[in-house]
């Protein structure tokens, strides 16, 4: 079975860009171990969450919002990884997403490259 596991960080935390983590002992340990067991797939760290924009469509209308902030009723589902120009692309790919359209939402966040 594959697993997706949604790496968090407590509000107001440090956030540690991928140059931060590689010089860790902490993740440099965590990640040699998973290398040598061979069970990453993929993967990408997220930028702050203040770099987010959460998309919600009330019929016609498509609503922004800055950050990730989700209904209490609302639980992270899985995730796609996109690659396209720029945030706008993405808030009108994210606009037509079925969670979007059903009622729930779809969080926008920049991928460290």
């Amino acid at each position: 079975m594959k697993y997706v596991l949604f790496i968090c960080t407590p509000v107001g935390g440090e956030e540690l860009s991928p140059a931060q983590i590689a010089d860790d002992p902490r993740f440099t340990s965590y990640i040699d171990e998973v290398r040598s067991r061979d069970i990453v797939r993929g993967g990408a760290r997220l930028r702050p969450s203040t770099d987010a924009t959460t998309v919600r469509v009330q019929g016609d209308e498509v609503l922004l919002s800055d950050g990730p902030f989700v209904e209490s009723k609302e639980y992270v589902a899985g995730f796609d990884l996109i690659e396209v120009a720029d945030l706008d692309e993405a808030i009108a790919l994210a606009s037509r997403h079925p969670a979007a359209l059903g009622g729930g939402s779809v969080e926008v966040r920049p991928v460290w490259e």
